[in-house]
């Protein structure tokens, strides 16, 4: 009897210390986004988002293909076809149909080429080191040689073009983005922060995970990535209003890091920079949404800013 006592005592009083050190521990603390807005119009359909992203956004190139696909990834390309000019790659899906892969000029907003790719939700497109890296289904990343995709986009009407291997199984492959040989990808999280890992590419295209993972704002959709910092979009459903995330590189902890957040338009996907300038891709003008009375913004092209616009805001 003894003996059971002191157990009964030995467990309250661990239950008791766990109790003190859940309670002690706080959940994270919500990161606070400037919403200031006049509520008006502005230069795109709907209400305004905010101050901040009315004063460095402006309209950029139309999306094509919006009446039978939804983009989500962005990219940037450069010296895609060997004489100097750059692409900026927009990934598209269709539920039971072929992706898609639109190259489009930044300097002209002309589409140059589509080229359709096994099908996938395709939430991140990236180039780095000969190689376009795609989300492929689940949580995978596909790659395809840039010389490939290069003849595909100069080809007629809309060429099928096949992944190179099988695709490297991930820890997320919702969005994706790159900066120098190192490929950054990760999950989307709809009720919490999500997470991000670092990959080194190698030449032949081979992806090595490197040690600890990032975490990420909740409901990040797209990531683009400077020297020092990392830039996210984030949204989930047709009438909320996105976030536009600048956190300063360096902390894998969010809540160590320092970042600015303020509202965006909603359905936010993809982001890109190319040449000193943020390309940012909404969803929202698909034939999926932009009929729905129940979308806050119907945006059927890309948006643009000046990355120092944005990297400012946390030097």
């Amino acid at each position: 009897m003894r003996f059971l006592a002191i157990s009964t005592a030995i467990l309250t009083t661990a239950a008791a210390l766990t109790s003190a050190l859940t309670t002690a521990l706080p959940a994270h603390a919500a990161i606070s986004c400037d919403t200031s807005t006049s509520g008006g119009s502005t230069f795109y359909d709907g209400p305004s988002a905010s101050y901040k992203y009315d004063a460095r956004f402006s309209n950029s190139a139309s999306i094509p293909n919006l009446s039978t696909h939804t983009p989500q990834g962005a990219g940037t390309w450069y010296n895609w076809d060997g004489s100097g000019k750059n692409l900026i790659l927009i990934a598209a899906y269709r539920a039971g149909a072929d992706s898609q892969i639109y190259g489009i000029d930044p300097s002209t907003g002309s589409t140059v080429g589509v080229v359709a790719i096994a099908e996938s939700h395709v939430g991140g497109i990236t180039v780095s080191k000969g190689w376009a890296f795609v989300s492929g289904q689940g949580s995978s990343i596909r790659k395809y040689r840039l010389t490939e995709l290069r003849d595909a986009l100069k080809a007629a009407g809309t060429p099928y073009l096949g992944q190179v291997g099988t695709a490297r199984d991930v820890a997320g492959s919702s969005f994706m983005g790159s900066y120098g040989d190192s490929l950054f990808s990760g999950t989307f999280n709809e009720t919490g922060r999500g997470t991000m890992y670092e990959y080194k590419i190698a030449d032949d295209g081979t992806l090595t995970t490197l040690a600890g993972a990032w975490e990420v704002p909740t409901k990040t959709q797209g990531l683009t990535i400077t020297a020092n910092h990392f830039i996210y979009s984030t949204s989930y459903g047709r009438g909320n209003r996105s976030n536009i995330y600048v956190v300063k590189r360096g902390q894998k902890d969010l809540d160590a890091a320092a970042l600015s957040c303020f509202r965006a338009p909603s359905m936010t996907e993809g982001i890109t920079e190319y040449n000193g300038t943020a390309y940012l891709v909404y969803e929202s003008g698909s034939h999926l949404y932009a009929s729905d009375p129940a979308t806050l913004n119907v945006i059927p092209r890309m948006h643009k800013a000046t990355i120092s616009s944005l990297t400012s805001l946390v030097p």
